[in-house]
């Protein structure tokens, strides 16, 4: 069996309809070899159970059918507001590695 990336695997986004902020995110569990079936999660969703000790990263299918692991995701706060982001630099704008959007 194949070392888990995370606890799940962030595999698309969906933005607000201005494109700044996402929304909500398909995730799937990390079964180590394999992925499970997607299901859809809100921003709050995924930054409590990243402030729970969940772990996710982002990953993208490649053209060998296989999933490829990306970056971790973490809660960084910018003003009060929490967004999800694979880079802890100081900007509002979401950034889940270009993830195919819902």
């Amino acid at each position: 069996m194949a070392t888990k990336w995370a606890d799940y695997i962030i595999t698309a986004v969906r933005f607000n309809s201005a494109g700044t902020h996402i929304e909500a995110v398909e995730i799937r569990v990390d079964n180590g070899d394999t992925a499970g079936p997607p299901s859809n999660a809100s921003r709050a969703q995924v930054v409590a159970a990243l402030e729970d000790g969940t772990t996710f990263c982002t990953a993208t299918k490649g053209s060998d059918g296989k999933w490829h692991k990306g970056a971790a995701a973490k809660v960084i706060t910018i003003d009060g507001q929490k967004y999800i982001r694979t880079k802890a630099d100081r900007t509002t704008k979401d950034n889940l590695d270009d993830l195919p959007t819902l």
